[in-house]
């Protein structure tokens, strides 16, 4: 496939869909953010503010299946490119260390249409791999329910793989008693003496930024705590890479100015020992990152923040469900937050013949499979004497 090559489809009279390189995604991006305000499921590493800048360290050989309805009005969004991880070409769904979800973006009004769609595209597209890999993509909800209605009813053999859990805060009404119920009494005993201990220190003090002034200086004090952190002891911090940290700045700042964004802190006469990136769209947030200074790890400073972010979420009630876009069993959201978020790889075969499936599908499990084991063996060696 060439990745600076555009191809077009029609798939019925009322909507067409086209393969469009990551070069041509800038043309698009009134319509595109028109589609992400209609999303069916809000995915905001996929709206443009976030996407063009993260496609800059993380978008080689990138594209996306668009689809078009009436008028030219965009209705689907599903960026992706060709890999061989096990030797077969796997259209693989865009996720990186930055962009934990894989939920392509869908007009809420014609979902069925766009997944149809993509999906005729996919199967006619000789450029293009018969397989597709959907990852880190929620197990319920309206994508997945929608997805799973269209390959039943062309018969597309699908399986998922990597299937796991992680922290999600979606309180329901049940919003007041939501932290009472979640932190047993031991606990907030113990988080008030560690507070007590913090302000004996100085000033303490909480405080949100949302203006885009005050979102870019809050970016600043988290930055600088991820590097002074364990990450910038592996050399994984942000600001130790300056694409990334390029990438990061910009789109932070493109949703800051769009009220997307919500940085937390926690400080001490003026110098921040916490900082948590909370980012929005529509009724669904992210609590994208989150930093602390490790000086003051016996007062747990991140867990602190944390608890008063999900207080200030709680008293929201415009947003229904935030994401703790955690790894699975975190030690320490999983024990503020009661929910959880299922979430799996799905594959898919569009075109690709039974057998070939089931050898893709038996061949990634085994790949996961060799790595998990290779990090297991690496952890162990790491803690031999």
């Amino acid at each position: 496939m060439n990745d600076l090559t555009a191809t077009t489809s029609q798939s019925d009279s009322s909507v067409r869909t086209e393969w469009r390189p990551l070069a041509g995604w800038s043309a698009i991006v009134p319509q595109w953010r028109a589609l992400a305000t209609r999303a069916l499921e809000p995915n905001i590493f996929y709206e443009p503010g976030f996407a063009l800048p993260a496609a800059v360290p993380f978008g080689r050989h990138l594209g996306a299946v668009l689809v078009w309805g009436q008028d030219e009005k965009l209705v689907g969004f599903f960026p992706a490119r060709a890999e061989r991880p096990t030797g077969l070409a796997v259209l693989t769904g865009w996720t990186h260390p930055y962009g934990p979800l894989g939920t392509p973006l869908v007009d809420r009004d014609d979902a069925a249409a766009a997944i149809a769609a993509w999906l005729d595209h996919v199967t006619r597209d000789d450029d293009l791999p018969g397989l597709i890999m959907l990852p880190l993509l929620p197990e319920d909800g309206p994508f997945a329910q929608t997805l799973s209605d269209a390959l039943i009813r062309r018969g597309a053999a699908s399986a998922l793989l990597g299937r796991h859990r992680r922290a999600l805060l979606a309180p329901g009404d049940d919003r007041a008693g939501y932290m009472d119920q979640a932190v047993g009494a031991k606990k907030r005993k113990e988080l008030r003496r560690q507070r007590h201990r913090l302000a004996d220190m100085g000033t303490l003090k909480i405080d949100a930024a949302t203006s885009t002034a005050g979102v870019a200086d809050a970016l600043r004090d988290f930055l600088d705590l991820e590097a002074r952190g364990w990450k910038g002891r592996v050399g994984t911090a942000a600001a130790q890479d300056a694409n990334i940290r390029a990438f990061i700045e910009a789109a932070i700042a493109d949703l800051a100015a769009d009220g997307k964004v919500r940085i937390d802190r926690l400080r001490i006469g003026g110098k921040a020992i916490a900082a948590a990136v909370t980012l929005r769209s529509g009724e669904r947030a992210w609590t994208w990152k989150i930093a602390y200074d490790e000086e003051f790890s016996r007062a747990s400073p991140g867990v602190q923040l944390m608890v008063e972010a999900t207080e200030t979420l709680l008293a929201d009630g415009s947003i229904a469900a935030v994401d703790s876009c955690a790894t699975a069993d975190h030690p320490m959201i999983d024990h503020l937050w009661r929910e959880r978020l299922p979430l799996s790889d799905r594959l898919i075969a569009t075109r690709a013949n039974p057998l070939v499936f089931a050898l893709a599908r038996d061949l990634e499990w085994m790949r996961r499979l060799a790595i998990a084991g290779a990090k297991m063996l690496r952890d162990r060696m790491k803690r031999a004497p």
